[in-house]
């Protein structure tokens, strides 16, 4: 059995007393709840569902409560329109699964299961419209997919995945701004759903690691702050020793590479904290996750294989820095920073040519040569998402 409501007979269903139960326990025919036409919940009124919703007629002007219920089966919400509601409610066990976008204007309860939306689809959302009130938020009660939120303030992304509530914060969002986030745990550089790989060697200068166990995905037009989040499974240990040198960062969609977002505000140990970026504007970037920035590399100097001498004197011996074997492996990045973190070289598919002079525009005197001391190295392999750190000791 489907219910249709049509267009040429206007339905308003004054719900104040009446609770209707679309159930298959009730109606035994019934799959799915199929609106064609113009359906209101008044003020106090209430609307249980525990079979599919299918809206392509007008269902937005809402009052009251629109629950979602199945202790056995996963329901689903899907049609031509968006369905808006002023609160709503889900305890479903097996996941509420949206392919069409699902509104709240007032209050949103987590009760049992999890919210589920097309990851490759960024027009499916659970959308927060001028209101931003949720509870019952757990690593088993969550949006696995896409929230959206138009509001104002500070909105915390219910968002997760794999059973593991991952939110990210927008400190402060101005009214009728609009933001779009996900979080996935994968490693970014071979994403499941997204149609390239976020090369976790190719770096903006002043980086030096970037976590390859989850990131997330911002979408908005508009310049704001965020704050990610960790926990002992996101492996901060893997790329920092000290979370002051934690960075928000991000994949530049210009520039193919990451970029730091800056890190204004840090809370928290290695097993849990979080990270404030600065300003940006996320529709210049891809995804975003945290990474650490160069001091970290300084500090793995210790542990590194790879550590070398040479003298660019003109005598024929050791005259440039050489890495054996290179040519096996021509893909790859080599920069050079001085005992201060300043960039002095790099070079793309570098090839054991680097006489000890800096070809950074920034460097003076830049053709004397550098002067004698110690430097250090990251030498990236993008084909097997690598990188080699180390010192060299320049002498003349």
């Amino acid at each position: 059995m489907i219910v249709r409501m049509h267009n040429s007979k206007k339905i308003l269903i004054k719900l104040t007393i009446l609770i209707i139960y679309l159930g298959i326990q009730n109606i035994k025919a019934q799959t799915a709840f199929q609106n064609f036409g113009n359906v209101q919940i008044h003020a106090d009124g209430k609307i249980g569902f525990h079979t599919n919703l299918v809206n392509d007629g007008n269902f937005d002007v809402n009052e009251g409560l629109a629950g979602f219920y199945n202790d056995d089966n996963s329901l689903s919400v899907s049609g031509a329109n968006e369905a808006i509601f002023n609160n709503v409610e889900v305890a479903v066990n097996d996941n509420l699964e949206l392919y069409t976008s699902l509104g709240v204007k007032n209050n949103f309860s987590f009760i049992n299961g999890k919210i589920v939306t097309p990851k490759s689809d960024l027009s499916v959302s659970l959308d927060f419209i001028n209101y931003n009130v949720y509870s019952g938020e757990s690593d088993f009660e969550y949006v696995d997919g896409y929230v959206a939120s138009e509001n104002e303030g500070e909105f915390v992304f219910p968002v997760g995945d794999d059973d593991e509530l991952r939110p990210m914060i927008l400190p402060f969002q101005v009214a009728n701004t609009l933001y779009q986030g996900a979080y996935f745990k994968e490693n970014p550089n071979n994403p499941s759903t997204f149609n390239k790989q976020f090369n976790t060697n190719k770096i903006s200068k002043m980086l030096g690691f970037i976590n390859t166990t989850e990131f997330w995905d911002l979408n908005g037009k508009d310049e704001t702050t965020i704050i990610l989040t960790w926990n002992e499974n996101s492996k901060i240990k893997d790329i920092t020793s000290d979370i002051e040198n934690l960075r928000v960062v991000g994949w530049d969609k210009e520039e193919q590479e990451w970029e730091d977002l800056g890190a204004v505000d840090k809370q928290g140990d290695l097993e849990s904290g979080s990270v404030k970026s600065n300003k940006f504007i996320p529709a210049n970037y891809e995804i975003i996750t945290i990474g650490a920035d160069f001091r970290e590399v300084l500090a793995e100097t210790s542990f590194a294989t790879y550590n070398y001498g040479f003298s660019p004197n003109g005598d024929g011996i050791h005259d440039t820095f050489t890495i054996e074997g290179l040519a096996l492996r021509p893909n790859n990045t080599l920069r050079i920073y001085n005992r201060w973190g300043a960039l002095v070289y790099s070079k793309k598919n570098y090839n054991n040519t680097w006489d000890g002079t800096s070809n950074n525009k920034l460097t003076i005197k830049k053709t004397e040569g550098l002067p004698v001391g110690v430097y250090f190295y990251v030498l990236d392999f993008h084909d097997e998402y690598k990188k080699w750190t180390g010192y060299i000791y320049l002498n003349r």
